[in-house]
């Protein structure tokens, strides 16, 4: 008879959770609408495709050589040919005042070092402000010289025959958006579940309303787990909302099962809402709550590998990102949605999230709990 109360009260206090998220038109704004809304900007806003970097010219041999030298060098657009100078101090001003990220600058007696199969000078100087755009700039334009039988061995000319061909897997085209919707999709859940259910819990504390329910027979972990369960609810659709328009806007691959997708989800949710019950627990007022919310959503996102690589980040660092739920759940999606990545092969991720997931909920419910009484 306990369990068919218990299973009861579960129900009502999940059906008085969805009415009230259903009526507070906010609350359903920021559990729905934002997610499109932010999968949108950021996939747009966040652009790590480096390319068109604007680049002036100071070519002072003036041959056909160092002509045609110049036009193959944008000849692949990764640099866009600016304004022509005369004196390289004048390109040297050009990169100072931001009028341009790099500069080809190329001496005089160029096509005469080159016709004697001297190794020929050609200098290509890059501004380092922007240093992702400046290592890509730096990697081309020294990839280029070297094809050209600049910057090698003195005497060393590429035979004709040869040329280079990489190969990407997984993301042929180098788009950002694809390596970047992960870890949007990540961000996204952490703020339509914890920040909603920590200023939720926190709000009802400071209208009187938890009181109130905790005198009924409710139990606090009965209670609680109504209240979770309408947000996983919410969280899985707007998983498969940014999975579709991720498609459709995007072109983002899903080569994977969805059932993988929705079991680490599922998983990931259980860490977020146990993040958003330990933020309310700890905070007096609403304010409180989404200050802490927001708190810990920055370094959270700084240590899950969701801008930069996890293995460039100091070795000290680096354990600390395995305590990090949206680092095992962006690896989850990336492997699932870009490589086809099964169950077996994402067990330490999903094992991980498990592990995390009842650790954080089983503590913020025994100090949620600890709190009330």
């Amino acid at each position: 008879m306990s369990v068919v109360l218990a299973l009861q009260s579960l129900f009502n206090v999940m059906k008085k959770e969805m009415r009230q998220t259903v009526r507070d038109r906010r609350m359903l704004g920021m559990l729905i609408v934002s997610p499109v809304l932010m999968l949108v900007i950021f996939g747009y806003a966040i652009d790590l495709d480096v390319d068109r970097i604007p680049t002036v010219i100071c070519d002072q041999d003036g041959t056909p050589a160092s002509r045609d030298l110049t036009q193959a060098f944008f000849a692949d657009r990764t640099f866009r040919r600016g304004k022509v100078f005369l004196d390289p101090s004048s390109a040297q001003d050009a990169l100072e005042a931001g009028d341009a990220a790099a500069a080809l600058i190329i001496p005089r007696g160029f096509a005469r070092r080159a016709a004697r199969a001297d190794d020929p000078e050609v200098q290509v100087v890059i501004d380092g402000t922007d240093a992702t755009r400046a290592q890509v700039a730096s990697a081309a334009a020294s990839q280029f010289l070297l094809l050209h039988g600049i910057g090698g061995e003195p005497g060393v000319r590429p035979a004709a025959a040869i040329s280079l061909a990489p190969r990407v897997m997984y993301n042929q085209r180098l788009k950002s958006a694809i390596y970047m919707l992960p870890g949007v999709l990540a961000t996204l859940l952490m703020n339509v579940t914890a920040i909603v259910m920590a200023m939720g819990l926190s709000r009802e504390r400071e209208t009187g309303t938890l009181e109130q329910i905790l005198v009924t027979p409710i139990r606090p972990a009965v209670f609680l787990a109504g209240k979770c369960l309408p947000y996983i609810l919410f969280g899985l659709v707007d998983v498969l909302a940014v999975l579709l328009l991720g498609n459709l806007v995007f072109d983002v691959p899903f080569r994977g099962s969805f059932g993988v997708i929705a079991l680490g989800a599922f998983l990931y949710l259980f860490s977020t809402l146990g993040i958003g019950i330990l933020i309310a627990t700890v905070s007096s007022s609403q304010q409180q709550a989404m200050l802490g919310a927001v708190a810990f959503m920055l370094p959270a996102m700084l240590l899950s590998g969701f801008m930069s690589p996890i293995s460039s980040m100091p070795a000290w660092l680096r354990p600390f990102t395995m305590l990090m739920p949206m680092r095992h759940f962006i690896e989850i999606m990336r492997g699932c949605l870009l490589k086809g990545a099964g169950i077996a092969d994402l067990a330490p991720q999903m094992i991980a999230l498990a592990v995390l997931g009842i650790g954080i909920l089983g503590i913020s419910i025994v100090l949620f709990r600890r709190r009330l009484s």
